[in-house]
């Protein structure tokens, strides 16, 4: 039964692995030398030349990374790794907390320290090449060694007092788990902007001037009530473009890039916060919220029912059952499921930002919207003409032609 096991998840690594190789290819028989009629009122000759520059330049990268990993990971199941890293950790403790934190930190390490040459090679030389870079070494040493402390304290945290929970409860640890990470994710929503992103960026209030007094004036319109308008130093890694919502209530702020005020207009800016504001009022990241919680308590829940298997931990050649290898072999299993439910969950996401833009162009301006979304595309240097396989597989959002056909529907509604 546990070479059954074992065959299983290395048959689901292939197939997975395989599925996304496939993805990526047909994406390569949308490339063209030749600028297509579609995107002719959005890119040059030259820059579209430089997009699909870009995206072959990514795609080749994509390809040896992706190849390097999905080896690492198959002969880590092929010749007993996990076995062999959870005896160390067991050797060095025999606290069950103890050495799951011993046994996913040095996994978490290893991994991090072997890929960072590809993170490297992505972040100095191909986004260099493209003028996309900001990142200093210094500040790439800096926000590695912040993500190693914060996955150590958040992590190390969070999985010491589940297993812990775990151990006083057994199967029906995942009631618990499922109320703490609800309460966690709770927390992190409502102080993420406010607690973790200044510990890598620098937030400052928007000044007084012409774009606040839009942007108030917009939302006072809408019935809005926004307090906290802030400008992130994005400039400090990349010259991509960005902004986000974040918060609830009181908490709610909008954080929009120094590299997004200086490409867009005032109007466009509006129309952006518009989309973002739309989110909010059609009451999408309770939604997202709500519907993360429930596939967190579904996925603990179906956990709860392997993780003390002898038949799991032996399929990955230990034969003593502990928390930390079950959750190994059941992360492989579940995939899956969890690819299934994230395809819905894209599909749903993709809804929310035609009905963001639909929004923003009813309450506001939708050429403006349009005008943005494309000068936004164009200087990331976006690929316009995706496969729609690629696109129903990974695309939280619509691409851009089927954004500006929707805005130009709704124009025609109105």
């Amino acid at each position: 039964m546990e070479q059954t096991i074992l065959g299983l998840i290395i048959g689901i690594l292939i197939f997975e692995f395989a599925l996304e190789r496939f993805l990526d290819y047909l994406n390569t028989t949308r490339w063209s030398d030749q600028l297509p009629d579609e995107v002719k009122d959005i890119y040059d000759e030259e820059k579209y030349r430089r997009q699909q520059a870009y995206e072959k330049a990514n795609h080749r990268f994509s390809m040896i990374s992706s190849s390097f990993t999905f080896i690492l990971v198959l002969l880590m199941f092929l010749l007993a790794g996990f076995a062999l890293v959870n005896s160390w950790a067991t050797q060095i403790s025999q606290s069950p907390i103890g050495s799951a934190l011993i046994f996913f930190g040095i996994l978490l390490l290893a991994s991090d320290i072997l890929t960072t040459p590809f993170s490297v090679y992505d972040t100095f030389v191909i986004e260099e090449r493209f003028g996309f870079n900001k990142t200093t070494p210094k500040t790439f040493i800096l926000d590695k060694l912040k993500g190693w402390l914060l996955g150590a304290i958040i992590g190390g945290g969070l999985l010491s007092l589940i297993i812990w929970i775990y151990q006083l409860t057994t199967t029906s640890f995942w009631i618990y788990a499922w109320i703490i990470i609800s309460g966690f994710s709770l927390f992190m929503v409502l102080f993420y902007s406010t607690l973790i992103v200044p510990l890598f960026n620098k937030q400052t209030p928007l000044e007084e001037g012409e774009l606040k007094e839009a942007i108030s004036r917009f939302a006072a319109k809408t019935g809005f009530k926004l307090d906290h308008i802030f400008v992130i130093d994005g400039s400090k890694r990349s010259t991509k473009a960005n902004a986000y919502f974040t918060g609830l209530g009181a908490k709610k702020r909008v954080v929009l890039y120094d590299t997004l005020i200086n490409d867009l207009t005032t109007d466009e800016l509006v129309a952006v916060l518009a989309h973002e504001i739309g989110h909010y009022k059609k009451k999408h990241i309770i939604g997202s919220l709500a519907l993360g919680t429930l596939q967190t308590g579904v996925m603990l829940f179906i956990f709860s029912l392997f993780v003390g298997s002898p038949i799991l931990s032996r399929a990955l050649g230990v034969e003593q059952p502990t928390f930390h290898i079950g959750l190994i072999a059941f992360g492989i299993l579940y995939s899956p499921l969890s690819a299934l439910i994230g395809i819905g969950m894209n599909m749903l996401s993709r809804k929310n930002e035609y009905e963001a833009d639909a929004f923003a162009a009813e309450h506001f301006n939708g050429e403006a919207l349009a005008s943005a979304l494309k000068k936004l595309s164009v200087n990331n240097l976006s690929n316009l003409r995706p496969h729609p396989a690629y696109v129903f597989f990974h695309y939280s959002h619509p691409t851009l032609l089927q954004r500006l056909e929707a805005l130009k529907r709704v124009a025609r509604c109105e």
